[in-house]
């Protein structure tokens, strides 16, 4: 990978993966304590659309590397080898890096740990969900609801189980994952030759939502196999699987991000890939399109550069904007 390449992986999902979550979040951005020193202010600010941090306190900032290199004290070129690794699935070094010093009590990453799984009914995590016009019922399908502790501290929220037994934990104030985090992958009773591609649950969760509003009936959500990304970092565990399919629909985010993983598949996957986002190309993401809410910077722009190419069209057979 080259560093344009890995400064694509959100900030938000490295951070994650360290434990290290928001102190407030703002919609497109998140106010970070920060994690190469001591701050109990919260002054580090990370960009979620521009993929950015700046530490107003350290007066220092820049990019996915520039962090690595500052929390690691490392050089550019091992911080681009410590995320490569990390991408690629590579865990024969800790992510966590191997600094020999000690970290003081107060930095340490908080621990997690789950107290119970049950069936999702939290009256809060439900309105959330139908704010997102998430249907209730598919939600109650795929979700539970997970009681945990931060440092003792409890909590709760919605958790969407990935394939190597973690969560991905969201409520009205809070996006992260209790680890492993993992892609989750879910598959039909009987062999399917398309596998639908997704990057969060909450756009899995949506895209059934879409389905059944149109056929209640009908929905045809069993005729492909899906995968959940739950970071773009993933998107090696999951090409592995894609291999294993004729026909590939990836419904990924209209950012630099998801544009950016598309085009990666589609060098890989060619013919055997479609680029499904043309159906709410005026959308930041397949949620976005279900509450009706266009993003301003996406709405109107021509996207032919990012779409591969397509044979000639066919009437859909479900899926249907």
């Amino acid at each position: 990978m080259d560093s344009k390449t890995i400064n694509m992986f959100p900030i938000r999902e490295y951070l994650a993966d360290l434990n290290i979550y928001p102190a407030k979040e703002r919609g497109y951005y998140g106010m970070y304590h920060s994690p190469f020193r001591k701050d109990k202010d919260a002054s580090m600010k990370v960009d979620y659309n521009k993929n950015l941090w700046i530490d107003y306190g350290a007066n220092e900032g820049g990019t996915l590397i520039d962090l690595v290199m500052r929390i690691k004290n490392c050089s550019n070129g091992e911080a681009m080898r410590l995320l490569e690794q990390k991408f690629t699935g590579n865990n024969s070094l800790s992510f966590h890096g191997n600094n020999n010093s000690p970290i003081p009590e107060k930095e340490r990453e908080p621990t997690i740990q789950i107290t119970n799984v049950s069936e999702l009914n939290a009256p809060a995590l439900i309105n959330y969900l139908n704010k997102r016009g998430i249907d209730t019922d598919i939600a109650k399908q795929y979700c539970k609801e997970i009681n945990y502790t931060v440092n003792d501290k409890p909590y709760y929220g919605i958790g969407f189980q990935n394939q190597s037994g973690g969560y991905e934990i969201r409520n009205p104030y809070f996006k992260g994952c209790i680890a492993p985090k993992d892609i989750s992958y879910i598959q039909q009773t009987d062999k399917r030759d398309t596998c639908y591609l997704f990057e969060g649950f909450i756009d899995y969760l949506s895209f059934l939502t879409i389905r059944k509003n149109q056929n209640p009936q009908f929905p045809c959500s069993d005729w492909q196999d899906y995968i959940i990304l739950n970071s773009i970092a993933n998107l090696p565990k999951a090409a592995r699987l894609l291999s294993n399919y004729e026909q590939i629909h990836c419904f990924l985010d209209n950012d630099t991000a998801g544009i950016t993983a598309y085009k990666e598949l589609e060098k890989e996957f060619t013919l055997h890939i479609r680029d499904a986002s043309r159906h709410y190309s005026e959308y930041k993401d397949l949620n976005d399109y279900l509450c009706g809410k266009k993003h301003p910077e996406i709405a109107g722009q021509n996207k032919i550069t990012k779409l591969a190419p397509q044979p000639p069209k066919k009437k859909n057979r479900g899926f249907k904007m």
